[in-house]
């Protein structure tokens, strides 16, 4: 019995180290902090423990990115778009919409970035429910995000994150698609029909040249919101009072939640640029359904990708996958504030 529990305790002893020096480098945190001394930097100052926090969640998600984007580019030249539709043109029903938010999960993108997918989807005649899931789960989750979340958060709000987030793409798709709600999508879009290229084979060095390139789009794509998300992170964090943070945004608060929803869906930045705004609010003392709830809303729901959906769907169908994803967002926030203990 003793040397299976030395066994558990290195294996998680291996495991904290994985998550905090690999992928949370912090290591990088501390040699950051010790270039700022010798450049004669006072460390007890708020202004040091501002600029510290800046280059290294900076520098960090950058990093992390870059590498996650590349992996995971590499792996999406395999499934062009021509093969990801017929495979989910294949599948009918639940589990069609499970694949449709599993493939929302793979894809890099940001909620406006997904958008053009989702036409694409269903301009080849695919259920609104799986276009649909995938579209609310694209932005709201991704491999590399989830992998910051990890290194934030710790594995058990990362993957109840995924799992949340997972069931509101799966359950908005279902209760659109039950509503009937096909014949709302832009008439352009249904009327559209895609001709069916010839799948060109790639070599290694295609693939490579597509993973570096997918690399340089993203970054190029998001880099200003990483810097303004850690940027307002670095001030909350520094700056802000802890009470002033609990006493508005704290999970005991009925109202924080969709206080927390109100002040996200304006806000234009994906899940990279919301992880340090998310983790400096925590930190701060807000509750940790209403930080979810944050995140959820700034990458689902933006404004800026609600005016470009309002050219992909009527009206109806516009009002009601606004209603449906944030009802989701704000039962999640709700439940995560209720249930909080159970991440600590």
């Amino acid at each position: 019995m003793k040397k299976g529990g030395n066994f558990m305790q290195a294996v998680l002893s291996v495991w904290d180290f994985f998550q905090k020096q690999v992928l949370g480098l912090r290591w990088l945190n501390t040699l950051i902090g010790s270039i700022l001394q010798t450049l004669g930097m006072n460390p007890e100052t708020k202004l040091f423990s501002a600029l510290q926090f800046f280059i290294y969640d900076s520098f960090k998600i950058f990093f992390l990115l870059s590498v996650l984007i590349f992996i995971i580019s590499y792996i999406q030249s395999y499934f062009p778009p021509q093969r990801t539709r017929r495979i989910l043109g294949g599948i009918k029903g639940f589990p069609g919409r499970a694949m449709g938010a599993l493939l929302g999960v793979l894809t890099p993108f940001c909620s406006c970035s997904s958008i053009p997918l989702f036409i694409g989807f269903c301009s080849a005649g695919l259920p609104i429910g799986v276009t649909l899931s995938f579209l609310i789960m694209s932005p709201m989750a991704d491999l590399g995000s989830l992998t910051m979340l990890m290194t934030q958060f710790g594995w058990k709000i990362a993957f109840a994150y995924l799992v949340t987030g997972f069931i509101i793409a799966v359950t908005g798709g279902t209760i659109i698609e039950k509503l009937g709600m096909e014949k709302y999508v832009a008439d352009y879009i249904r009327n559209a029909h895609l001709a069916e290229l010839d799948e060109e084979e790639l070599h290694l060095k295609d693939r490579l040249h597509m993973a570096v390139q997918g690399v340089a789009d993203i970054v190029k794509r998001v880099w200003p919101y990483i810097f303004l998300g850690v940027g307002i992170g670095s001030l909350i964090h520094n700056v802000i009072p802890q009470e002033i943070v609990q006493s508005v945004l704290g999970g005991e608060h009925w109202y924080s939640v969709l206080l927390a929803c109100v002040v996200g869906i304006p806000m234009y930045a994906d899940i990279f640029g919301a992880i340090p705004i998310a983790e400096a609010l925590l930190a701060k003392g807000a509750g940790l359904g209403t930080v979810i709830s944050f995140m959820m809303s700034v990458t689902a729901l933006s404004l800026p990708s609600m005016i470009m959906l309002a050219k992909a769907m009527k009206k109806k169908l516009l009002i009601t996958f606004i209603v449906t994803v944030s009802a989701g967002i704000v039962l999640i926030g709700y439940l995560f504030n209720a249930f909080a203990y159970l991440f600590v």
